[in-house]
Formats: C-alpha cells, structure tokens, sequence
C-alpha cells in the first residue's frame, strides 16, 4: 500500500494572533469548530480517510489542551503502527529557540520524524476547513515523477490577491509563483481550469498549503537553514530546480485565519446544503468520544441550527447559530447568528448553591445575542443583550473582544445581568 510510504506532518501555526482571543488559552489546532471538534480533527480526518495513519501534529505556543485532546481521541491497536502525535517546540543542543516558521518547525523536528521509515512527506496545515481525500494525490505525485506537489484550488481575482498564485504548463508541471500579487498583474496568472471554474471567474491557482516532498529532498532542503517558510521561501526557490507539480482540488476549502473567517466557516454549517459535509460516512470528521446525554429542549423555535450533545435548551428561538455541547440556555433568550461553544463540565445544584454562584455557565433568561461567539466556559447573565454587527468598531476589554464587527466572549469570562453590547 502506498499510503504505508507517508508520514503526514500537520503544522500548527504560530500565535495565532489573527484568531485572538479563541488562542488565548490554547493553540490554533485546539480552537472548537462546528460545536463539537477541534481545527485539528480535519486534517487528521481525512488522513485517516485516506489511510494515512502516522501523524506527526507541530506547536508550540499553549500546547496543553491540544496535547490532552489528541491523547484522549486518537487512540489505535497496540499491533499497529499508527500514531498522532504532538511535538512542541523543544530546545536541543542544535537547536535553542521557538519555530520560526513552517519550514523551520519541520527542520526542528527533522530528527523525530527519521526515526519512521517512509518515502513520501504530506505536509498540512492545522487550521483549514476542506475534505480532501489524499490517496489521490499522492497517486498523482507519485505517477507524475515529481519531487514536490502543490494541492492548488482555483480563486476569484479577489480573493487571488491574498495568496501564493501558481502557473503550471499542460502537464500540470508549476512554471512559476507569485505571493500575493497586485490585481495589476493578475492578467499575467490566469491558468487552465474547469468549465465550472472558469463560469465562476476562478481562473487563478492559488497554494493551498498542502505539500507532497520526496523523503530524500525534504531532508536535502532542510540542510539550508536561511529558509524558513515553505510558502515565501522553499517553494518559490525550489520550483526550477526541481519537477514540482500542481494537484488541482475543486471541493470546497477555506482557511481559518482570522475571526472573520472562523465565524462565517461555523454559521455555514447551518446552511440547508452546507459546502462543508459533515454528514459524508465516506469522509467522516474524527473527534473524541464524550459519553454525554442528549440534548433536552423545551418550547423552543429553531431555524437553520445545529446544535450538539448534551445541551439543556429553553430559549424562546435560536436562527442560524452552532450551539456547541453541553450549552446551557435560559427561557425567553433570542440567539441569532451565533457560535456558542458550550462548556467543558455541568454545574450542579450542589456546587452552585456551595459557591453561591449568581450566572451559571451559559446563557441565562431572557437574553438577546446576535452576531456573536460565546467561547468556552464563558457565562452570561440574565437580561444581557449583544448586538455585534458592522456599526461596533474593533475593541477589547477584560470579557470580550470585537473583531469586524462580531462580538467575541472570552473562554470563561462573565457577563454581569442586563450587561449590553452594541446597544
């Protein structure tokens, strides 16, 4: 089997700064999606989908909750030799400092990954949303001769302007790559796609920062250490010195890089036909095990919402929102355009009158939220509104940050009664 040949290295990206305040606390792979997984379930998903079972997942910023998560999900037979594993930044007599970039996190971490035997390196990114099986690419690189494949997808000449665009000739060989180009040179990038994709007017290839090295090039490349960066660095100065190849993807993809991003990526799950299956037994998404009851919910009105296990709901109507597992919500609220992640644990009747705790985690009575992310463990009171939307400038305080105009309450923070944002 030629899957038995690759050894998947998943980069968890850096501070994440751009997802801010999601990673506060913890790192960019560990960020809740969808109400019930992680960022990092994607792309091990859909290398276990494509038999791919030996992971290596690359971090070093708040490594501790992505650490326990992987160890309590991916668990395999002792008589086999799959593995996800997590490897954070370490020092070692070589090597004295953080990551400095996707690159370098690879050449850091060269030695683990030396001690498997495989021919074939699919590098993936740790905060991408797409199901892609990669059997066939893999396939494709192999059939093609090449030493580097590219996984592109064809883009509009709006969003072309935010990504590393590539060239290919008719055998789909990359000729040449432009990071982030101006729109005035964008006529030059036009590329052969399909029908459906040039109706679209996404006639542009951009790098989705999915990679296929050769195991021998790979270990040659990483001897240079002035590079840093596969996408701003080892890619384009590698393409004329070696038979790199484009495998164009046409499904559905989009990178989590900002709150804006993350937020639309979430709310799109609630869409009749959402672009991102999670309902696909052939390409499932993976996530630990919670032995948790079913959700209870009473006189409440729900439009275009998922919601997860375990909640106990008696809003008055919840439109186009992702309610995340064991959510609490109070009579009479109103939850519109809203990603609530949920809690980690339940509160009992016993450790709430012990505490004398006043807001419970969750959403309590008679509350208005709309265009908002409510992060783990977060509490809001009775009679709290939050109105998020475009006339909100960017801000931060102690609770809540506001991004593009969407409201962001911090993992744990607490929402005072008749508390108001955006009023």
């Amino acid at each position: 089997m030629i899957n038995n040949k690759v050894l998947s290295i998943i980069l968890g990206g850096g501070q994440g700064s751009r997802l801010y305040p999601l990673t506060d606390k913890r790192s960019k792979p560990a960020v809740p999606i969808a109400g019930k997984y992680r960022l990092v379930d994607i792309p091990i998903s859909n290398c276990i989908n494509s038999d791919i079972k030996r992971m290596f997942v690359l971090t070093q910023f708040n490594s501790a909750s992505l650490n326990r998560h992987i160890k309590n999900t991916y668990h395999f037979s002792f008589f086999s030799s799959a593995f996800v594993d997590v490897l954070a930044a370490e020092q070692t007599p070589k090597n004295k400092g953080w990551f400095q970039g996707t690159a370098d996190a690879v050449r850091q971490s060269m030695h683990h990954f030396l001690e498997h035997d495989f021919e074939y390196a699919l590098i993936l990114s740790g905060d991408q949303l797409y199901q892609m099986d990669f059997d066939v690419m893999i396939d494709n690189h192999m059939k093609s001769n090449a030493e580097i494949s590219i996984a592109t997808i064809p883009v509009n000449a709006k969003d072309a302007t935010s990504f590393g665009i590539l060239k290919s000739d008719n055998q789909d060989v990359i000729t040449s790559f432009i990071e982030k180009p101006d729109v005035s040179l964008l006529p030059d990038w036009t590329s052969e796609v399909s029908e459906e994709m040039k109706n679209s007017e996404r006639i542009y290839l951009a790098s989705m920062g999915i990679y296929i090295f050769n195991r021998d090039l790979l270990i040659e490349l990483m001897q240079d250490e002035s590079t840093i960066d596969f996408g701003k660095e080892i890619i384009p100065q590698n393409i004329h010195k070696h038979k790199t190849v484009s495998f164009q993807y046409e499904g559905y993809w989009t990178d989590i890089g900002n709150i804006d991003s993350f937020f639309e990526a979430n709310l799109g799950l609630t869409d009749n036909i959402p672009k991102f299956n999670l309902y696909d037994k052939m390409q499932r998404v993976y996530t630990r095990a919670r032995i948790l009851p079913t959700s209870k919910i009473t006189n409440t009105q729900f439009s275009q919402t998922v919601i997860a296990e375990g909640c106990i709901i008696h809003a008055k109507s919840i439109e186009k929102s992702v309610i995340g597992i064991r959510s609490r919500i109070g009579k009479e609220s109103v939850i519109k355009n809203t990603y609530m992640m949920g809690s980690d644990y339940y509160e009992s009747l016993e450790e709430i009158e012990k505490n004398h705790i006043s807001v419970l985690v969750g959403v309590g009575q008679y509350c208005n939220i709309n265009n908002a992310i409510l992060d783990k463990n977060s509490r809001i009171g009775d009679n709290v509104t939050i109105n998020g939307g475009k006339h909100l400038e960017d801000a931060e305080t102690e609770t809540y940050v506001v991004k593009d105009g969407i409201v962001v309450i911090k993992k744990g923070a607490e929402l005072p009664k008749g508390f108001t944002i955006g009023v």
